[in-house]
């Protein structure tokens, strides 16, 4: 009886927590494309990359952390798009809100095919810089080919919903 109540409240708790997220996350929007800002972010290696290194290609710009069960449930999907439309001219760039350590533990057991920059400190102000006014992660980003932001994920980021925002895209 007692485990009965407890999954009860449980339930009730996270219904709730769901509701108040659908209220505190504002929804995916697409917007007026605006220009992609030059930046730069370490690897895991210490090399820095800048953004222009990808000019010319549609990017999924993925702003994430180890210790976010969404980031990495999203990882998986990122990683099979990846795979299948980098001939396309797609790219995924994960950038890491944390410091090295715990994102290079989290790559030797996840075997990540596109780029991950160590944004730290510097990757939550250009998160806001590009739209993540409520400090969403995961927070994703599409840019066409022209280097403009044309559409804005603050949370979980499905395949198909990636799909339908980056198929048009790739024409």
């Amino acid at each position: 009886m007692k485990q009965t109540a407890l999954i009860i409240i449980i339930a009730f708790i996270a219904l709730g927590f769901g509701m108040t997220a659908r209220h505190v996350f504002p929804p995916a929007e697409k917007i007026s494309p605006s220009a992609l800002p030059e930046f730069n972010l370490p690897d895991l290696s210490g090399h820095r990359h800048t953004i222009s290194e990808w000019q010319g290609k549609v990017l999924v710009i993925n702003f994430w952390a180890t210790w976010c069960p969404p980031c990495r449930k999203e990882i998986p999907d990122f990683i099979a798009l990846q795979q299948q439309y980098a001939d396309k001219g797609v790219q995924f760039i994960g950038i890491a809100l944390e410091d090295k350590e715990p994102v290079s533990e989290y790559i030797a057991t996840t075997k990540i095919n596109y780029p991950i920059l160590l944004g730290g400190d510097s990757g939550i102000a250009l998160a806001h810089q590009l739209g993540n006014t409520v400090d969403a992660v995961p927070y994703t980003l599409i840019v066409n080919r022209q280097g403009q932001i044309i559409y804005r994920h603050p949370g979980e980021f499905s395949k198909e919903q990636i799909l339908d925002v980056i198929t048009p895209l790739l024409n």
